[in-house]
């Protein structure tokens, strides 16, 4: 493993195995009564958020408090960041204070990285920009494991504002480093100008997709990103590639259906289809926890669960 969690392009396949089987032992401690491990007592885990982010903030904090390290929430809103401090100030505080691991989420892609330059601590990227969000990744290829097994050959369909999404970008390099066929679905106004780059295939037909995938994973609308139009209206791109009812029936039956939260119901994917069987959204938020216990485990901690 690396010093540092900023790219899920950075991980190796052993170092992502490693991560899941490590989750996968940790998972066991989530079920009993008394959830506390004392791995990371002493240890001090600082939340640094640029952006709001209930969700990834509060599963970093569940993940640390259960290692029993200490944890610094950071919220740059009403912080020396409104007045005008800079990152690499931020950052020497932070190094003042004696941090051992920084999570960062920032509204501009590569911050992570540049904070990794000024700390000694390990720098865990929470999302940068529309750049990358690796455990978020990582938490949906462990859902995808602990559901399908083994990933390799595994058909997983990406679909939406694939242009905005971190979460896309994150798990297009992981998958593809775990064996997995991609296939993203969007309209091209919402595909980035270098996705022939990336290591998965391009479609623009959903339905024709459907049939043959073994995972769904729908990507929420980001309408506060957008500042222009691409597309023609909500109902038009619920239409050509939201997942209804009927989309949801021409799936293999095994086949799973993924959102990385927070969702638009009735956009990008209908409440049934949300709330089915099939469906791993609220697993996704658990095994959050499990996996950003795992990362914080392997940077901090030690190399075996």
């Amino acid at each position: 493993m690396n010093r540092h969690l900023i790219s899920a392009g950075d991980l190796s396949k052993d170092d992502a195995l490693l991560i899941l089987d490590t989750a996968e032992e940790l998972a066991r401690v989530s079920e009993r009564s008394i959830k506390k491990l004392p791995t990371l007592r002493g240890r001090t885990v600082v939340n640094l958020f640029f952006e709001d982010s209930t969700r990834t903030r509060i599963s970093f904090e569940a993940a640390a408090k259960r290692l029993s390290a200490d944890v610094i929430n950071f919220s740059a809103k009403g912080s020396s960041v409104s007045k005008g401090e800079s990152l690499k100030d931020t950052a020497l505080t932070l190094e003042a204070m004696g941090a051992d691991a920084v999570v960062i989420r920032h509204g501009s892609s590569g911050a992570p990285h540049r904070l990794a330059n000024w700390v000694h601590g390990s720098v865990v990227n929470a999302g940068d920009g529309t750049h990358e969000h690796p455990t978020q990744a990582l938490l949906d290829a462990f859902s995808m494991r602990r559901r399908l097994g083994a990933l390799d050959g595994r058909k997983v369909t990406i679909v939406g504002d694939v242009l905005h999404s971190r979460v896309a970008r994150s798990n297009v390099l992981l998958l593809h480093t775990l064996g997995a066929e991609v296939t993203l679905v969007a309209p091209p106004t919402l595909l980035p100008v270098s996705v022939h780059t990336w290591p998965c295939e391009v479609s623009y037909d959903l339905d024709t997709v459907l049939a043959k995938s073994d995972v769904v994973m729908m990507l929420r609308v980001q309408k506060e990103r957008m500042n222009a139009a691409y597309f023609p209206s909500e109902r038009e791109y619920s239409r050509r590639y939201g997942l209804d009812r009927a989309r949801f029936a021409k799936m293999p039956d095994d086949a799973i259906v993924m959102h990385p939260g927070p969702m638009n119901r009735g956009m990008e994917i209908a409440a049934e289809v949300a709330d089915s069987s099939r469906s791993t959204i609220v697993e996704q938020v658990a095994n959050g926890v499990t996996i950003r216990m795992a990362v914080l485990y392997l940077l901090l901690g030690g190399e075996t669960a």
